[in-house]
């Protein structure tokens, strides 16, 4: 009983080989021993889609904004083929040596592990859940803006847009734990499909009505001042202004696309046959194709509505106020979204602890026992003390950091910074080159070493605008206190 009980929390735990070798493996196991995957290019679209289009879509017209026509959709363009190629190449790493035959890698620094080795392990360990972490921390504070946006919407429609409305975030946030809390539970990445569905929807409906309330600010009778390269220096930004504010939009396009963080964990979801590298190289292609087409028409026909002026979010920032009731809906969409995307990326984290903690501490019943609790309606669920502990605790340091620290997104910005250039290109491409055998100043090695080193340029550019953004928030920085 005490075994059978076991099962659920040692999913991620378990030697992969065991059950293999015991012959344990059967029509409900895959061939490394463990439970039998189900997932389609369908749910990794799903996956992609709620990992890559988050609420910053709507900053996008902002983005633009800062880089004009000429550059704006340039950049836009080049950074989503950058991606889908760098995550084919990643995708072809999940088994080595062979893509489709070859030994599984669980995590991506499995894979980086397999085909690099080194120090290169441990940097790779780093930028990866060292951006997990701040980006649970930043959906964190997104959520509550978007659920004070909803308060503050109604608070404006009854009292004219005159009106201050402030609204503390803290509350919404320890709302938003309270619920990360409950879905941490959900025992691991196979069990997050429903979750990841429900949240690209979400992100499909709020990109939708961003993209409506644009076009009939087009249609309107006031048309907004653009330009082919932005805003305008002595008229809207001074000279340092117009450098700043273009690193930090190059930046936050090329972060825009990055889901190269949970790529691996999303393809260990795919069932075997077709391929997991095929499978995974359609959503891909899926993914990184519709989350263009969204960013170009919000990015695109946001800054055509609202010109130079364009908000950093003319939802949460109050480019519209009417019609109240669809800007309610819109945040609530983001709302929801930004609920799934944390566990998108909290799962991979979660994972790696357990991981650890249980081959660290084999004999601890604390970390491995399994307690049954029959829920109506629904059946048996497995709880696992440790899993229960470890989880609801990270919710909450996350949501007492967001509270701290308000300005906490332009961290966030400093280690997608920090953390784009060797996750996105560096480690892909480093991989591919090792596996293909590519030699030395060859036509493709010197092409895929110009691609690293302008994806590093852009990475540095980025870096440097985000610690002239934080530096300024630093400024104001006031603990408790939420930014206007």
């Amino acid at each position: 009983m005490a075994k059978e009980m076991q099962k659920g929390s040692l999913y991620i735990d378990q030697d992969p080989e065991t059950s293999y070798q015991n012959g344990d493996v059967n029509k409900n196991f895959d061939d490394d021993g463990r439970d039998i995957r189900t997932g389609t290019w369908i749910t990794a679209s799903a996956h992609i889609i709620t990992a890559v289009i988050g609420s910053g879509v709507l900053s996008l017209a902002w983005a633009i904004a800062q880089l004009g026509w000429a550059a704006g959709p340039a950049v836009l363009a080049a950074f989503s083929l950058i991606t889908y190629f760098t995550s084919s190449l990643l995708a072809d790493c999940y088994r080595s040596p062979d893509p489709v035959t070859g030994k599984r890698n669980y995590t991506y620094m499995d894979a980086v592990r397999a085909n690099l080795g080194g120090r290169k392990v441990q940097l790779c360990g780093l930028a990866q859940y060292g951006n997990l972490i701040g980006v649970t921390i930043g959906y964190t504070i997104t959520a509550s803006i978007s659920m004070v946006a909803v308060k503050r919407s109604n608070c404006f429609h009854k009292h004219g847009h005159e009106v201050k409305c402030n609204t503390s975030n803290n509350p919404f946030m320890i709302i938003f734990a309270c619920i990360q809390i409950i879905l941490s539970q959900i025992p691991n990445f196979h069990k997050l499909s429903w979750l990841s569905i429900l949240a690209a929807v979400m992100s499909f409906a709020y990109s939708s009505i961003g993209l409506g309330l644009s076009i009939a600010k087009i249609a309107g009778k006031v048309h907004a001042k653009t330009t082919i390269t932005g805003t305008t220096i002595g008229v809207d930004v001074t000279a340092s202004e117009k450098v700043w504010k273009a690193f930090q939009a190059i930046g936050d396009i090329a972060f825009a696309y990055a889901y190269s963080t949970v790529l691996i964990e999303i393809q260990d979801t795919l069932k075997s046959s077709p391929p997991e590298n095929k499978s995974m190289k359609r959503a891909t292609a899926v993914g990184v194709s519709t989350t263009t087409l969204f960013y170009v028409l919000c990015g695109c026909l946001g800054y055509l509505a609202f010109g130079n002026d364009a908000p950093g979010n003319f939802l949460t920032g109050f480019g519209f106020y009417e019609p109240f009731w669809l800007i309610d809906l819109a945040n609530i969409c983001i709302a929801i979204h930004l609920i799934g995307a944390y566990q998108v990326f909290c799962q991979p984290l979660f994972a790696f602890v357990e991981k650890r903690s249980n081959k660290r501490w084999p004999e601890s019943k604390f970390i491995t026992s399994e307690h049954g609790i029959k829920i109506p309606f629904c059946g048996m669920y497995h709880v696992n003390l440790f899993r229960l502990v470890w989880r609801t605790a990270y919710v909450m340091i996350t949501a007492l950091v967001a509270m701290i620290f308000p300005f906490f997104n332009d961290f966030v910005g400093l280690i997608g910074a920090a953390s784009f250039w060797p996750l996105t290109v560096y480690f892909p491409v480093e991989m591919y080159m090792a596996r293909a055998k590519i030699q030395k100043f060859s036509s493709t090695w010197i092409w895929l070493k110009i691609l690293i080193w302008a994806c590093l340029i852009v990475s540095l550019v980025a870096l440097a605008g985000s610690i002239q953004g934080l530096a300024k928030s630093l400024g104001k920085f006031k603990p408790f206190q939420t930014p206007e």
